[in-house]
């Protein structure tokens, strides 16, 4: 007998009363898979050097003693965080992870064999892997343009890159048999007023389409496209702004990939779900936590979260959705960060998957929006935990924040030695 049984059973019984099924919220919840982004484990620096990551790019803040500095780490501190993550999830690569072996590899010449390493990992695991093209950090995007560049040499060599990370990924996704998806975010900007915003999107229209010119097997390779409202170096224009992405997805049948970061800072994702499931196959997350700007914070499970959960699970789309999630704080410990941001994910779509959803939808088609407000209220103090803890252990992983103790014997026993 599960040490959650006892509580589980009269939790669930209180759901029953509601008309909640809760064995198939579980079940549901046990087939969801999220991707865990590689670059919350060492601060976005990468291996395509000893020195990390030059020319500027991703802020990462924070100088928490012990993270990863080889592939090898990396992976050790991500299998600790999966061991303390209830389910079966996928992990997210950016190209600056590639195992080079000391030699220098131009981001444009990589190819599968950077990444052998890592999708042999990933089988052993059970994973699957997700892909990113670095488009930003680099000599060749020091002036804040890449695939908009006025300078056709530079988009070439961006091109090339971008080229060469979908068949990449088309790899990743032929060894591990799950289709890896590849998501496309290039910072092209201005800092100050420009008086031509047309001929950059223009320049990134055409590089995307030759990027793009190949057709991959979607059994293997998955595109999406991301917008951002503003950047630091870009705070009055991204050529990639969210009406340029979202045209180019529909034209091109491409995912778009939404970032709960990347639009107005009040401004939340949820809603914009279930328009755009209307008019594109599938979609791409990135669940972050904004805090003022785009500031990559670790996710918790606050109301933007919840929304976007509900969102997901009262229209049917999860099986329309990958789910990823994008946020590097380097003031805490990282595995910590993994495990906290992750958890909250699975359980916002718990709670979503535990309303009595047949009986809200029936109320607002009759006008009963008195039944439906009572209920959501209601909802808010029923004994969620209790399903949490036994999913948790069903899954063997640690209940409540006894994980949290794992990890602290793991940081005295390998981080600190680092």
């Amino acid at each position: 007998m599960r040490t959650t049984e006892q509580a589980y059973q009269l939790a669930r019984q209180r759901y029953a009363d509601l008309g909640v099924d809760v064995e198939a919220a579980v079940n549901k919840l046990q087939n969801v898979k999220i991707s865990l982004h590689c670059w919350q484990g060492d601060d976005v620096g990468g291996f395509e050097s000893a020195g990390g990551l030059t020319d500027g790019g991703i802020l990462a803040t924070g100088n928490y003693p012990g993270k990863a500095r080889t592939p090898e780490q990396l992976r050790q501190d991500a299998e600790v965080a999966f061991r303390m993550i209830p389910g079966k999830h996928r992990f997210n690569l950016h190209a600056i992870y590639l195992e080079n072996k000391g030699k220098k590899v131009g981001r444009d010449e990589i190819g599968p064999e950077h990444f052998q390493g890592w999708m042999d990992w990933a089988k052993e695991n059970g994973l699957g892997l997700d892909f990113n093209p670095t488009f930003f950090s680099h000599p060749k995007a020091a002036d804040g343009f890449t695939l908009s560049s006025p300078c056709s040499e530079t988009r070439e060599f961006w091109i090339r890159h971008g080229t060469a990370c979908r068949k990449i990924a088309a790899e990743m996704g032929k060894q591990l048999g799950s289709p890896s998806v590849v998501d496309f975010w290039m910072p092209d900007g201005f800092k100050d007023i420009p008086v031509d915003r047309l001929t950059p999107r223009k320049r990134m229209e055409e590089s995307l389409d030759r990027i793009f010119a190949e057709q991959m097997d979607p059994k293997l390779e998955l595109d999406a496209v991301e917008s951002k409202l503003f950047g630091i170096g870009s705070e009055t224009y991204v050529v990639g702004s969210h009406e340029f992405f979202m045209g180019y997805a529909l034209s091109r049948k491409k995912l778009i990939c939404l970032d709960a970061g990347h639009f107005h800072p009040t401004e939340g994702i949820a809603d914009k779900l279930s328009s755009m499931s209307l008019f594109m196959d599938e979609l791409l997350l990135h669940v972050s936590r904004p805090v003022r700007w785009d500031s990559d914070h670790v996710v918790i499970w606050n109301d933007d979260l919840r929304a976007i959960a509900e969102e997901l699970v009262r229209n049917d789309l999860l099986g329309r959705t990958h789910i990823g999630l994008d946020f590097f704080d380097g003031t805490v410990n990282r595995i910590v960060a993994w495990v906290v941001g992750t958890r909250a994910m699975l359980k916002a779509l718990l709670a979503a998957f535990l309303e009595p959803l047949a009986q809200l939808r029936k109320w607002e088609r009759d006008g009963d929006y008195s039944g439906r407000l009572a209920i959501l209220e209601e909802l808010k103090s029923m004994p969620f935990g209790a399903v949490w803890d036994d999913y948790c252990e069903r899954n063997g992983v640690p209940v409540g924040a006894a994980w949290l103790e794992q990890v602290r014997k793991y940081e005295s026993d390998v981080l600190s030695q680092r």
